[in-house]
C-alpha cells in the first residue's frame, strides 16, 4: 500500500510547535537507536575481536624477536666455543708428535748448557674426555740462569708444556751448580676426537 507522504507532512504541519519538536526528537532517538543496534554494536564486537587478534599477533611477533635474538646469541657463543676448542686442540700434540716433542725438550736443555741426569716419561693420565696428560720426570744439572733459560724456552714451545713440582738445590754447599728436579706435563688429545673431525694444527 502506497504511503501518501504529502498528506503525512501536511498533518505534521498542522500540529503545534511542541508536538513537532517531540516528533522530531522521537524520530532522532529511533534513528540513533537503530544505528547503535544494527551498525555500531556489531562493528564494536568485530573491532574487539580484531583488536584481540592483533594483540595476540603482536605478542607472538615480540616473542619471535626475542627468540631470534637469543638464538643468534647462542649461535655466536657456540661458534666462539668451537673456535676456542679448535685452537686448544691445535696446541695439543698428537700421539705421533709426542716423541719429537720430548726430543725438542731435551734439545732445549742441551742448548741451555744443562746436563740431563734424568729424563723419564711416565704413564699417561686421562684428565678429560678430550685429552690425556703425559708427565715427564726431569732432573738436570747446571747454573741458575741456565735453568731459567731452559724453563723460558719450554714456555715458548708451540705445544702446551707445563713445568711443575720444581726443586732446586746446590750440588755442593756454596756451589753455583744446581741440581734441578721437576715434572714437565704435556698433553695430547684422544684419537677419538680426531676421528670426529676436530682439525689438527695447520689443517
Amino acid at each position: 500500500m502506497a504511503v501518501d507522504v504529502d498528506a503525512y507532512f501536511d498533518k505534521i504541519s498542522k500540529l503545534s510547535m511542541t508536538h513537532r519538536v517531540l516528533i522530531f526528537a522521537a524520530t532522532v532517538v529511533v534513528l540513533v537507536g537503530l544505528f547503535i543496534v544494527l551498525i555500531y554494536m556489531p562493528k564494536t564486537d568485530e573491532i574487539a575481536v580484531v583488536e584481540s587478534e592483533l594483540s595476540t599477533l603482536d605478542k607472538k611477533i615480540t616473542d619471535a624477536k626475542f627468540a631470534k635474538r637469543d638464538l643468534q646469541k647462542l649461535e655466536m657463543e657456540l661458534a666462539a666455543a668451537q673456535d676456542e676448542l679448535t685452537l686448544a686442540l691445535r696446541l695439543l700434540p698428537t700421539t705421533s708428535e709426542i716423541p719429537s716433542l720430548l726430543k725438542s725438550i731435551t734439545k732445549l736443555g742441551n742448548d741451555s748448557n744443562l746436563e740431563f741426569l734424568l729424563f723419564s716419561p711416565e704413564k699417561e693420565v686421562t684428565k678429560e674426555e678430550l685429552y690425556v696428560e703425559i708427565p715427564v720426570s726431569i732432573e738436570v744439572r747446571g747454573g741458575y740462569h741456565d735453568v731459567a733459560m731452559f724453563f723460558d724456552k719450554i714456555g715458548k714451545l708451540d705445544r702446551i708444556v707445563n713445568v711443575v713440582d720444581v726443586s732446586i738445590i746446590p750440588t755442593q754447599p756454596n756451589s753455583t751448580i744446581l741440581k734441578t728436579t721437576c715434572k714437565a706435563l704435556t698433553y695430547r688429545f684422544k684419537e677419538a676426537t680426531k676421528a670426529q673431525g676436530v682439525p689438527e694444527k695447520g689443517k
